[in-house]
């Protein structure tokens, strides 16, 4: 059963998705995401696979017969697509090539471009789930972009804070969000032509990263090639640092916060960002989501993220530091002076 229920208290939607109570954990012996299975080509960078098990689909079932006037049933409208990031089962995005995340950048907007045709999709949300600790069951390198029929609440709830802002002061609230951390800069871990990485004021969660597009554009598809390979370097620099910081494959969850589609602009007052919520507060401890925060939407950082920030910076240094960044890093001139060497050999 796939369904959307509603949910009055909150004027938000459920999905409703039992069927994927049944998706597989994957056995040690067999990857359906590796080359050889017989479900991916043979060969392949980054690839688009459709998820087995949708939570949201083009052609959903009828809702089961239970719903009112009050309690609202729909169909479960929408996409569930698989991004693979690369035919190597054990590769993550720190250890890919700044060349390989920018092709997966475009093809996260070759598919936003795409699903965004659909009229009745309204919200698209690409993102990544790594760790057995947020409940990943394929270890493969791999996120997901869901399509949804309608505004997630916290999409809306964001929305229309920065619409107030803006309504209020002229201007857009992650503009001056990005000033005000770069006015303060303890909170910044790095930053290039493009893109400031940095832990918020407010976050809730200690390694919380936002990595925040400087030019005021809404979406990945606005991006030039230019701005694309700078997200590509930051993204691995970022994940990088923390799997650094406890020398250990870091858990996190990441999603793109881009403009809706089939809606009212926000050009004004919406501004691309990427948000981080890793569950680790330490090494050994995870940072819980207990009654407050689930109950009362009242979240608490167990840690003061100038104090976490510091922390990841130092990691950042030593895995910049590291050999194996350095040699991808200087990949492109390693082989212009192979180019030339052999030149130089065929003219003797």
């Amino acid at each position: 059963m796939a369904e959307l229920r509603y949910n009055p208290l909150l004027d938000d939607w459920t999905m409703v998705a039992s069927h994927r109570q049944n998706r597989p954990q994957m056995p040690k012996d067999y990857c359906p995401f590796c080359p050889g299975s017989g479900k991916v080509p043979e060969e392949y960078t980054v690839y688009k696979y459709d998820n087995d098990f949708p939570a949201l689909s083009n052609h959903p079932p009828v809702p089961d017969p239970v719903g009112s006037g009050l309690y609202k049933t729909k169909e479960a409208y929408g996409a569930c697509e698989v991004i693979l990031y690369s035919p190597d089962h054990h590769a993550t995005l720190p250890q890919l090539s700044v060349s390989h995340i920018t092709q997966l950048i475009d093809l996260w907007t070759d598919r936003f471009k795409e699903l965004e045709k659909d009229p009745q999709h309204k919200y698209i949300l690409i993102f990544e789930n790594r760790g057995e600790e947020v409940g990943v069951t394929m270890p493969h390198p791999h996120g997901q972009i869901y399509a949804y029929s309608y505004l997630p609440l916290k999409i809306r709830t964001e929305l229309d804070t920065c619409g107030r802002h803006h309504q209020t002061t002229g201007r857009c609230l992650i503009c001056d969000m990005n000033r005000e951390e770069a006015a303060f800069q303890q909170r910044i871990i790095r930053e290039n032509a493009h893109f400031a990485a940095y832990i918020p004021f407010f976050t809730d969660y200690p390694y919380g990263v936002f990595i925040v597009s400087k030019q005021h554009k809404t979406a990945i598809s606005d991006f030039s090639n230019e701005e694309k390979m700078s997200l590509a370097e930051i993204l691995k620099e970022i994940t990088g640092a923390m799997d650094q910081l406890f020398e250990l494959p870091f858990p996190y969850m990441m999603a793109l916060h881009q403009r809706p589609v089939n809606s009212d602009s926000v050009e004004e007052f919406y501004h691309f960002h990427i948000e981080f919520y890793p569950p680790l507060r330490s090494k050994d401890r995870i940072k819980y989501n207990a009654s407050s925060e689930t109950a009362a939407w009242a979240p608490c950082n167990p840690r003061a993220v100038e104090e976490t920030a510091e922390e990841l910076r130092i990691a950042l240094q030593t895995f910049l530091q590291n050999d194996q960044y350095m040699a991808q890093k200087n990949d492109q001139k390693t082989g212009q002076c192979d180019v030339q060497k052999n030149a130089q050999g065929d003219a003797k």
